[in-house]
């Protein structure tokens, strides 16, 4: 298991990624040799399954650390997408102090939390495994997604929460519970973008955020933001493909 990507992220350099939602280890081997320095593993989203979603982990590795998104906050989900092998989790709809340390402990074997022990890829298949239970807790990530109105009000305290590595700002979600979904640009989406940002910026955590375009990346990473998931593996794709035929047209 190699701890860079959590170091990486700590140090504050820029990761920019791309979103996984096919269910092919080859469209992340690929997306792996074009040098993303992270993959954005979607199983909240899509179609992906467990299997597939392994798949993809060891598609992509040793070169291109992958961070699953879980399906939910629930326990068994941190703990089965952790027993992967994946560097680290974006864990969806955090929207409070309670779900941030539950988040935290289900993520961390213990004396730091309560991470069920089970032997799996991540383990080497029972090979590495005293190994990766000393070093879990310390190169693993945690990332919380912001995507919630009720997080934007708690925003201040979550981020004090011990163990997270970073906060991931999913804009259109955040849109919808404001009751004016995909108006990414309205005010009041924007202040709470900037809300989660300056709180952020403030507790030293680091930020993430997901941009559909390059022009829009280029705006998050002069904000400050590090962490940057770059469109999805579908946009990409229809992206080049609606390029070429435009051009010999």
């Amino acid at each position: 298991m190699t701890d860079a990507f959590r170091k990486r992220l700590s140090r504050g350099g820029l990761l920019i990624g791309t979103i996984v939602s096919i269910p092919s280890p080859e469209v992340a081997e690929v997306l792996s040799l074009a040098g993303f320095d992270w993959l954005f593993v979607d199983m909240e989203h899509g179609t992906l399954d467990f299997t597939t979603t392994q798949r993809i982990l060891q598609a992509a590795s040793p070169s291109t650390p992958c961070l699953i998104r879980t399906p939910s906050k629930d326990e068994v989900w941190i703990k089965r997408c952790l027993d992967m092998g994946a560097s680290g989790i974006i864990v969806p709809q955090v929207k409070s102090v309670d779900d941030a340390e539950a988040v935290i402990q289900f993520s961390k074997y213990p004396p730091f939390g309560s991470r069920g022990v089970g032997i799996a890829r991540a383990h080497g298949y029972g090979t590495a495994f005293r190994d990766y239970l000393i070093q879990a807790n310390d190169e693993t990530a945690v990332v919380l997604q912001i995507e919630h109105i009720e997080a934007v009000k708690s925003i201040e305290s979550i981020v004090e929460v011990p163990g997270i590595d970073a906060v991931f700002i999913g804009p259109y979600d955040l849109s919808a519970s404001l009751g004016k979904i995909g108006e990414i640009t309205d005010a009041d989406v924007q202040d709470a973008i900037s809300c989660v940002r300056n709180c952020a910026k403030k507790a030293r955590i680091p930020l993430g955020i997901f941009a559909a375009t390059v022009d829009s990346a280029k705006t998050f990473i002069q904000e400050g933001y590090r962490l940057i998931a770059l469109g999805i593996d579908t946009m990409l794709l229809a992206g080049v493909a609606k390029e070429i035929l435009a051009s010999l047209r």
